[in-house]
């Protein structure tokens, strides 16, 4: 497995959303500082894991935004505060190749898709539909069962979605048209999309499954594992598998190399505790199977991935047609 070589773009940047820190008892010169774009539900489980495997202390980790943390990879290479990232694979290899950051990290785990040396994949992010039943039945509207009945003028300023241009889950949907209808008739299918959409485009990619669940809209798209947890949590909130596609997003980790021998044999250590002992709980909450052997449950219907290694280059391609739609 060879490293990547991508090209590499400047991107808008978005606010840090919250900051999430272990207490302990280590200096906090000494501590690993750790990235991650990853939800809160993911970081709660990465914090369980690395505090049962004794990391207690050892380490803080920062939520930031995906598209705030890929300009930071890319604007400041290794001097970059921290010391382990979790990100999106695209934006891991796109820092590496502007800037040889990362170490080379290896996992005693087969990979189902070849991915580079410098990053082990942690969760795959799945995008669909979702929708607030109740909400459906009271206003009579139909279930949509693909991305291009929510086109249906029937939805106007009805359906909630993220922008890609700030949330990598909107990158999800813009893939499921584009691969489904191509060049022609995926920026119409789009174009229609965002009219019905109106007010409701939302910088975050929680964005949507928020105003779906307090029922500001009765439709969104975003991640699948969202609206998983919403419906065992009882509300009325269901997820349809589109039949354009589950398009999904690899998240990986990887340790950012300091030069610092001692610090960076304990992100070392950490980075590996997230890839290996975290990943059986990641797998329940992210239903894709990345290594060999993994079982999954509640596997989406339409699991499907772009023809192509996922790059930056293909992200700002597909942001221009979502920003020629609009």
């Amino acid at each position: 497995m060879n490293k990547k070589v991508m090209g590499f773009l400047t991107v808008a940047s978005s606010a840090i959303v919250l900051a999430a820190c272990s207490s302990g008892s280590a200096n906090s010169n000494d501590q690993v500082i750790i990235y991650s774009n990853a939800d809160d539900e993911a970081i709660e489980v990465m914090q369980n894991t690395l505090n049962d495997k004794g990391f207690k202390g050892e380490y803080m980790i920062q939520s930031v935004g995906t598209s705030e943390l890929g300009g930071k990879l890319l604007a400041e290479g290794k001097k970059i505060e921290a010391d382990v990232v979790t990100m999106a694979s695209y934006y891991i290899d796109s820092a590496d190749a502007q800037h040889d950051m990362f170490i080379d990290l290896t996992s005693s785990q087969a990979l189902i898709d070849e991915t580079s040396n410098i990053q082990l994949p942690i969760l795959g992010n799945v995008g669909s539909i979702f929708v607030n039943t109740e909400m459906l039945a009271q206003k009579g509207l139909d279930t949509p069962t693909s991305l291009k009945d929510l086109t249906d003028p029937q939805y106007k300023d009805l359906i909630s979605i993220p922008n890609i241009m700030d949330s990598s889950t909107g990158w999800l949907l813009v893939q499921a048209i584009m691969a489904e209808y191509g060049e022609e008739e995926g920026p119409k299918i789009l174009a229609n999309l965002i009219q019905n959409v109106g007010p409701h485009l939302e910088s975050s990619g929680s964005g949507p499954i928020k105003k779906v669940k307090t029922g500001e809209v009765p439709i969104g798209f975003g991640l699948r594992a969202q609206a998983l947890d919403a419906k065992e949590e009882g509300l009325p909130i269901d997820y349809i598998d589109p039949i354009e596609g589950n398009y999904s997003l690899v998240e990986s980790v990887a340790v950012v190399d300091k030069g610092d021998d001692e610090k960076e044999k304990k992100a070392q250590e950490i980075a590996l505790t997230i890839a290996n002992d975290a990943r059986e709980q990641l797998l329940v909450q992210y239903p894709v199977a990345l290594y060999e052997g993994e079982k999954v449950a509640n596997e989406p219907a339409y699991l499907k991935k772009w023809a192509t290694t996922l790059t930056v280059d293909l992200l700002q391609q597909h942001q221009a047609i979502f920003n020629a739609a609009k």
